[in-house]
């Protein structure tokens, strides 16, 4: 019998980019699920889902991100981000399935100066982080044999990201100002995918707990923004401007480098340099 895998915010970027490569492998069984098909908020819900189909895999793509909106929508952020990830969770060790849940760098305050190790201390500075941060450890506390990814600047060809929306008003304006204080590591959705499938594919490796991943190479978002203006050869002036200048409800880390020693030494994968990622995902735009 082919094996099931279950991925919830199937709308979502990540959600999206596993169903486009789902049609590569067709040794298993997939079941999307939106959150207009499933509140996984809601226990009940979740318990029926699984009752009623054989679930042997569980990814869960499913996220409030809206980072600055977070801070006042706070019950909604941790009823998405921690309780319904705790449901996942019970579920998957009720029914006998690996729960893998992605989480993000914003867990971090973004004072350290070398890249982030799983083991490192949080310290979210946001509400966004430290709903995020819940979710890990609920998923944790009613699992053990949960795997939790860490991830950092996602972008795709789906759903809202900064690549879209560099795209977007670049064509618009003859200028504009992007950040350049604010250094990470982007991950383009399809690579983080091709992971998931992968880890799934190598389970006899699999050691439970936390791993970063994040495509290879530092930046900022203004050198980010650079990148996408020299792909798609605009001609709109990009200015880096201080996090101060640009003021938003939430605040972000500064320094937010994921380092990735871990999931390469474990599963033996070969992470892609973000510049040919992010080329790869214009070229499917343009």
């Amino acid at each position: 019998m082919k094996k099931l895998i279950l991925i919830t915010g199937s709308n979502g970027q990540l959600g999206n980019e596993c169903r486009v490569l789902s049609e590569t492998y067709p040794k298993y069984n997939f079941l999307f699920v939106s959150k207009q098909d499933l509140s996984i908020d809601n226990i009940t819900a979740v318990e029926d889902l699984f009752s009623n189909n054989n679930i042997d895999y569980c990814i869960n793509c499913a996220a409030f991100t809206a980072v600055d909106l977070a801070e006042t929508e706070i019950e909604t952020a941790y009823n998405i981000n921690a309780t319904a990830v705790g449901n996942l969770a019970k579920c998957c060790q009720k029914y006998n399935a690996r729960l893998i849940h992605i989480s993000t760098d914003y867990v971090f305050n973004g004072e350290k100066k070398i890249g982030y190790l799983e083991t490192d201390t949080t310290g979210p500075i946001n509400v966004y982080g430290a709903s995020k941060l819940e979710g890990e450890k609920i998923a944790l506390t009613e699992n053990p044999s949960s795997i939790i990814i860490r991830t950092s600047w996602v972008y795709s060809s789906f759903g809202k990201n900064f690549v879209k929306t560099m795209m977007r008003i670049m064509q618009e304006k003859t200028e504009i100002n992007v950040v350049s204080d604010q250094i990470g590591k982007p991950t383009y959705a399809h690579d983080l995918a091709k992971v998931i499938f992968d880890i799934i594919e190598k389970q006899e490796k699999v050691i439970p707990g936390i791993y970063h991943y994040a495509n290879e190479g530092i930046i900022s978002w203004y050198e980010f923004a650079q990148e996408i203006k020299n792909i798609a050869n605009y001609s709109c002036k990009i200015n880096p401007i201080s996090s101060a200048s640009y003021i938003v409800p939430a605040k972000r880390p500064h320094y937010s480098i994921l380092n990735t020693d871990k999931i390469v030494l474990n599963f033996g994968i070969k992470i892609p340099d973000w510049k040919e990622s992010l080329l790869k995902c214009m070229s499917l735009l343009k």
